[in-house]
C-alpha cells in the first residue's frame, strides 16, 4: 500500500524539524550576547502553541532579567547540588560534583515555565481519570520552547536542582501556581555533538529496541519483527538526510 503523503511536509522541512529534535542540547556555558526580543517572542509564541489537554494553556512565562534575583538562585542552587550529592557515593559523587549542571548568572536570560492547574475552574476537558494533565500539557510548552530555540541557535539548559517554594519565594509565585521548568538561555559558542552527560560517561542513550513492548508490557519482540528493522535501518532516514545520516546523534 503506497503511503499517505498529502500532508507530509517537504524533505527540506522535514529536515529542519528532524534537525531541531537531534541537535537539541542541556546547553551549561553561555556566550554574554543578549537574545533580541524578536528571537525570544518567536521562542515565546511557539511555546504557547504547545498542545494542552482540554486547550486548558496553564502555562506562564516568567522572564527574568534582574541580576539579584537571580544571585539568588544561583544561592539556592549551589545549597541543592551539596544536598544532591549525597546520594552518591565515591568516584560517582566525585563526577557529579566535577559536573557544571546550570548558567544561572552567565546566561543572558533566565526564564521560568510555570503551570496553573484549574485555570478556567475545576471542569477540565480530559481531567477526571488523570489530575496531572496540566503538568503533562506545560512539558509540552517546554519542549516546543527548547526545539524552537533550538531552530534560532540558542542554547536552553533545564536547572532542575531547585526547590519550588524557593523559586515562588523568590519570584512571589501565587501557591496555586507551580514552576515547573527553570531555563537558562542564550548563544553558545558550539553544540556538541553527543549530549554532554554522554560525552562525561555519566549516562548513556538507550537503543530503541530496548523501549519497545507489543500489546503487553511482558511481550517484546525479536530481531525479525518490522518496526524493531525499521528503526535499525539507517535507510529510513535518507529521504530526509541523503548526506549524513543521524543515527550517531
Amino acid at each position: 500500500m503506497a503511503e499517505n503523503t498529502s500532508h507530509t511536509f517537504s524533505p527540506e522541512m522535514r529536515r529542519g524539524l528532524y534537525e531541531a529534535i537531534f541537535r537539541r542540547r542541556d546547553m551549561r556555558e553561555f556566550l554574554p550576547d543578549p537574545v533580541p526580543d524578536e528571537v525570544l517572542a518567536r521562542v515565546l509564541i511557539a511555546a504557547h502553541h504547545a498542545a494542552s489537554v482540554g486547550f486548558t494553556q496553564p502555562w506562564d512565562f516568567i522572564i527574568l532579567r534582574d541580576l539579584e534575583r537571580r544571585r539568588e538562585v544561583k544561592r539556592v542552587f549551589d545549597e541543592e547540588r551539596a544536598k544532591n550529592s549525597d546520594q552518591f557515593a565515591g568516584q560517582r559523587r566525585d563526577k557529579f560534583l566535577s559536573l557544571k549542571l546550570e548558567g544561572i548568572l552567565e546566561a543572558p536570560l533566565n526564564l521560568i515555565v510555570t503551570c496553573e492547574p484549574e485555570r478556567f475552574g475545576p471542569g477540565v476537558l480530559g481531567k477526571v481519570s488523570l489530575r496531572d494533565v496540566e503538568v503533562y500539557s506545560t512539558c509540552l510548552a517546554v519542549e516546543n520552547l527548547w526545539l524552537a530555540a533550538r531552530a534560532e541557535g540558542l542554547g536552553v539548559g533545564w536547572v532542575s536542582i531547585l526547590r519550588n517554594e524557593d523559586l515562588a519565594r523568590i519570584f512571589s509565585i501565587p501557591t496555586n501556581v507551580i514552576p515547573l521548568a527553570y531555563l537558562c538561555i542564550g548563544y553558545v559558542r558550539d553544540f556538541p555533538d553527543r549530549p554532554i552527560l554522554e560525552s562525561a560517561q555519566w549516562a548513556k542513550r538507550l537503543p530503541p529496541r530496548t523501549l519497545l513492548h507489543f500489546d503487553s508490557w511482558n511481550s517484546r519482540a525479536g530481531d525479525e519483527e518490522p518496526l524493531i528493522k525499521a528503526i535499525e535501518d539507517p535507510a529510513i532516514w535518507r529521504e530526509i538526510f541523503p548526506d549524513e545520516l543521524p543515527a550517531s546523534r
